[in-house]
């Protein structure tokens, strides 16, 4: 059996995720760069973006982020376009939730953007009470029964 002669493995590639919770500096769009929110991942580092002036973009994930910032459907991102290819952008930055809602507050971006917090948080608003499976029962009721 060969000998390793490596310093480790798999989780030592993947490193300490330390800088997760640091608050970090909102970054705003420059020209020539979009906000966009994740339609459906690809695969192959690439993603479906719905951006904010309502083209459909292919974007590919940056070597930088490929595989320690993981995005998901929803997801807002900063895409930069590409002057020779407008159907196609790189993915810049995945902006975390909290950013997303500043985003959101100051205006960035418009006020019919769906933001995903988590399974729970998007559909309260859609259904608006319709979805009450709770029924109440009075004396009269359960003695009738």
């Amino acid at each position: 059996m060969p000998k390793n002669k490596g310093k480790g493995g798999k989780n030592r590639k993947r490193g300490k995720n330390e800088a997760d919770d640091e608050k970090r500096e909102l970054m705003f769009k420059e020209d020539g760069q979009e906000y966009a929110q994740v339609l459906r991942m690809l695969g192959n580092g690439r993603c479906e973006a719905m951006c904010i002036d309502g083209v459909k973009r292919l974007c590919h994930i940056r070597g930088k982020m490929h595989k320690k910032v993981w995005i998901a459907a929803g997801d807002i991102i900063l895409v930069g376009l590409r002057d020779y290819q407008d159907d196609k952008a790189d993915v810049i930055l995945k902006y975390m939730p909290d950013e997303a809602r500043l985003l959101k507050a100051y205006g960035e971006l418009p006020e019919n953007t769906r933001l995903n917090e988590g399974i729970a948080g998007g559909l309260d608003e859609e259904e608006d009470g319709a979805g009450d499976d709770y029924i109440e029962f009075e004396d009269e009721d359960i003695d009738k029964l």
